[in-house]
């Protein structure tokens, strides 16, 4: 199994002025660079962090699936998702924060379960609030 984070690279490090979802990027990040660290320990193949910018053709490294929205009488493509693609080559897409946190986090507990170590992540309490 892959997956692939993508984000808005301005998101992240807070060039649009909002705190609350630089605050939540942050640990969308944080999360995916620990379960990264520890793949292995659940059977993942890779785990790509892609911080994407305006321009940028989906911002897909390696995953080519990207989402979109109709805003207006316009498609807008999703900046911030979470692209899993299993064995088969299935692909799930999470494009919403609070979806993406949770996936990141229930593989942290599966790397608990395997290691002594602590891999815990100190989320913001913007993040700890959409996964409660």
């Amino acid at each position: 199994m892959r997956l692939e984070l993508r984000i808005c690279k301005h998101c992240y490090e807070g060039a649009h002025g909002n705190d609350q979802k630089t605050a939540v990027t942050q640990d969308m990040v944080a999360c995916a660079e620990q379960v990264r660290e520890y793949k292995d320990l659940i059977g993942l193949d890779a785990l790509y962090i892609t911080k994407v910018t305006e321009g940028d053709p989906g911002g897909a490294e390696a995953l080519d699936a990207i989402v979109a929205s109709i805003e207006g009488d316009q498609v807008a493509l999703s900046d911030t998702q979470l692209v899993m693609e299993d064995g088969d080559g299935n692909m799930l897409v999470y494009p919403e924060p609070k979806d993406i946190l949770q996936v990141l986090t229930r593989n942290l507990n599966q790397i608990q379960e395997q290691t002594r170590q602590d891999v815990d992540v100190e989320l913001s309490p913007e993040g700890q609030a959409l996964i409660a």
